[in-house]
């Protein structure tokens, strides 16, 4: 039977608990959120004793179900003031779920100036002192801790970021080849794990149970369905747009549709936007060869596989991972069209332990306020090493796009509850931006992907500058509070969206693992259980209706190259949630 893993940082213990029959059919995003909504006071302070992080797999994680290596880690955030869910894939959540583990509750507070780390195996949890490795760069550091510990083992870490409490400070997860570059990296949570001086979570899954499936044959049955439905979509398929060219085949696509935020978000097109495209990265892996490659998986089992190696000109690693948001971010939101740029910022924040949304908005109004010129790489590079360095400019930046653009006096501050703006102009596209304003999470493009259908013309399109969009941007995030349940991919939505048996088989799993009785009815009725406990602790956590809004620039400031304004009634945005 599965159990939950308390890891209190007070006594230094760890102890494993039955999970209650009220969590029995919740995972993932779902957990999370529910046990930070039961265990979290709303009003405590995030960096507090009284603020928890948990680490959740989903449903199917830890099976041989495609895409499924994802963990959610819930806990206050630091940057938004509300409740956060912040994804990733990884090795790591399958090896905690293939050890039973339902969820890891990091709670309690240090009582003295230590930093510790927890050693998870088939045997139990134990800590080891992990001052040796404070301060360092996580590159430097992740091969000894491979040596120490086998290279079998997956890690969950922060940064530099994530020690000094910052609030754009990520948890970082090894990829397959052992490298420091996958994130749950949105709302501060590295903050949170440094509040408690907790620096590491290696998970060790030698002699592992597995994960208890319930219905083998059902679960095999959608399986298979799902599997078909992803092998067959344009997009998800072997040699299709992600798998080709990554996330950041979307660069050309939402430039050309004007609403990819150029400099701060003054235009929806940026001129250098097919030089630090997907397409131009694989170009970069053809011509440059040596490790480049496309078409790399960020955790086993992953058939999508939209990650990359990115190769510097004699082939040997620049880095691994520039997905799309990151190109953009520290690419055309700070006027930087240079791959090789944009991978050193990117090698920075890996290594640091940052979100790279968050850090190119951050540089971004930094140059806003003139501290730099919209294209200085070297000055990007300069700002992230006083971040790792904890200047007093450093701890400005490291707090965040909001808290940066209050700091330096920048009016044109693109962020919604204090977290910075992903890769999608609101003004241009109406959906997205209704999603980043009454999003539980801040600004955050995963909590209701309507790019497909606003751009990509999944399941139908949709007109990108229609404003009567409520009932499509409450589907949405409903529907993806349960894909962010399952514990697989947000990307499966383009195959399921458009592929009815891939839907069905999506729901199969879930019943095959659990021995639930859920039809796809059940979908949207789960994410709405989620995104309720979201609202009414963000609620009681203090955050208003006027919290759910887009920064005031965009409703006077007219978005080149269609010259829009964001011109949603704030009355339609409250009424998503109120139906």
């Amino acid at each position: 039977m599965s159990k939950t893993l308390r890891i209190n940082m007070t006594d230094r213990t760890a102890t494993y608990e039955d999970v209650p029959e009220k969590y029995k059919f919740l995972a993932g995003r779902g957990l999370t959120s529910t046990m930070v909504y039961d265990e979290v006071d709303p009003t405590c302070h995030p960096l507090g004793p009284s603020n928890k992080l948990v680490f959740a797999p989903g449903i199917v994680t830890g099976t041989n179900a495609p895409t499924s290596g994802r963990v959610s880690v819930g806990a206050k955030s630091p940057l938004t003031g509300g409740i956060k869910e912040s994804n990733a894939g990884s090795n790591w959540p399958q090896l905690v779920a293939r050890l039973g583990i339902k969820a890891i509750v990091v709670e309690g507070y240090p009582e003295d100036d230590g930093w510790w780390g927890v050693h998870v195996t088939k045997d139990g949890a134990e800590f080891f002192p992990a001052d040796e490795y404070v301060g360092k760069s996580l590159y430097e550091i992740f091969p000894g801790l491979f040596e120490r510990f086998g290279d079998k083992v997956s890690i969950a870490t922060i940064g530099a970021a994530g020690e000094q409490k910052m609030a754009m400070a990520g948890i970082c997860y090894n990829d397959i080849d052992n490298r420091p570059s996958r994130y749950s990296g949105r709302g501060g949570l590295g903050a949170v794990a440094g509040s408690k001086h907790l620096k590491f979570i290696v998970v060790d899954g030698e002699g592992a149970p597995g994960v208890e499936i319930a219905n083998k044959d059902l679960f095999d049955q959608g399986r298979k369905k799902l599997l078909n439905a992803l092998r067959s979509h344009d997009i998800t398929k072997p040699g299709g747009g992600l798998n080709s060219y990554g996330t950041a085949i979307l660069v050309n696509i939402i430039n050309e549709a004007g609403a990819f935020p150029t400099r701060n978000f003054r235009s929806g097109r940026f001129e250098g936007a097919a030089k630090i495209s997907g397409e131009a990265m694989a170009e970069y892996c053809e011509t440059r060869g040596g490790v480049g490659t496309m078409g790399h998986p960020c955790h086993p089992g992953c058939v999508i596989r939209c990650s990359n190696v990115i190769p510097n000109p004699d082939g040997t690693e620049l880095v691994s991972v520039i997905e799309y948001e990151t190109t953009w971010a520290l690419g055309a939101n700070c006027g930087i069209d240079d791959l090789d740029v944009i991978g050193k910022l990117t090698w920075l924040c890996n290594d640091i332990g940052l979100d790279t949304i968050e850090a190119g908005d951050v540089i971004a109004v930094a140059m806003d306020a003139g501290l730099a010129e919209f294209g200085d790489g070297e000055k990007a590079v300069q700002m992230l090493e006083e971040v790792r360095d904890g200047t007093p400019l450093g701890r400005i930046l490291g707090q965040g796009t909001g808290f940066t653009a209050k700091a330096l006096g920048v009016v044109r501050s693109p962020s919604v509850k204090g977290q910075g703006m992903p890769a999608y102009e609101p003004r241009a596209i109406k959906g997205i931006g209704m999603t980043y304003a009454i999003s539980t999470m801040g600004a955050d493009h995963t909590s209701g992907y309507t790019i497909g259908p606003e751009i990509l013309g999944v399941s139908g399109k949709v007109d990108q500058f229609d404003r009567d969009k409520a009932e499509l941007v409450r589907n949405f995030q409903y529907a993806t509070g349960f894909i962010d349940s399952t514990g697989h991919c947000l990307f499966i939505a383009f195959a399921i969206l458009d592929i009815p048996e891939g839907f069905e088989g999506l729901v199969e799993e879930c019943n095959g693992v659990l021995g639930s009785n859920w039809t796809m009815d059940d979908v949207g009725r789960i994410g709405k259980e989620v995104l309720d406990k979201e609202i009414a602790f963000n609620r009681a956590a203090g955050l208003t209706p006027s919290d759910d809004r887009i920064p005031e620039f965009m409703k006077y400031e007219k978005l080149p190259p269609h010259d829009v304004v964001w011109d949603v009634p704030d009355e339609t945005l409250d009424a998503v949630f109120a139906a």
